[in-house]
């Protein structure tokens, strides 16, 4: 048999407790929304811009709108069953610059983004840099 005519049969597939279905994004890919509410660029943004890095020169300016579309991008999920979302927050949209004072309009989207999770029976789970680098922090030196 090749490979696409094999056939799991699995009459009696058990998942071990604790196992949770859930879904799982990155800012940059769904959020869209890069220039409202005091958002910084990011890394990514800088990268997509660049001629030749990316097919078609697509890029996440809008993406999904999940920035602006979350509460029906959630309420899926909990039509769906599922149990967790895991999300990342986006590093430029809480702090621009990548350091100093915190943008309150990005808080108060994840802020919202939990309360609407939550209030659905989804958990949320929150990673907390997601290769989402603010450029400023990018030209003085990156990571290193």
């Amino acid at each position: 048999m090749t490979t696409q005519e094999t056939q799991i049969q699995t009459p009696d597939l058990v998942f071990p407790t604790g196992f949770v279905w859930g879904a799982a994004t990155s800012a940059y890919q769904i959020e869209g929304a890069v220039s409202e509410d005091g958002r910084g660029v990011s890394i990514w943004d800088t990268f997509v811009k660049q001629p030749g890095r990316v097919v078609n020169g697509e890029h996440a300016d809008v993406a999904i709108d999940h920035y602006n579309r979350y509460r029906d991008d959630v309420r899926l999920m909990a039509e769906l069953g599922l149990g967790a979302y895991r999300f990342s927050i986006s590093w430029p949209r809480i702090q621009p610059e990548g350091h100093g004072p915190v943008n309150l309009k990005g808080i108060d989207f994840y802020s919202r983004l939990v309360d609407e999770l939550l209030s659905r029976g989804v958990d949320p789970w929150v990673t907390l840099y997601h290769w989402d680098l603010p450029q400023p922090l990018e030209d003085a030196g990156g990571w290193p």
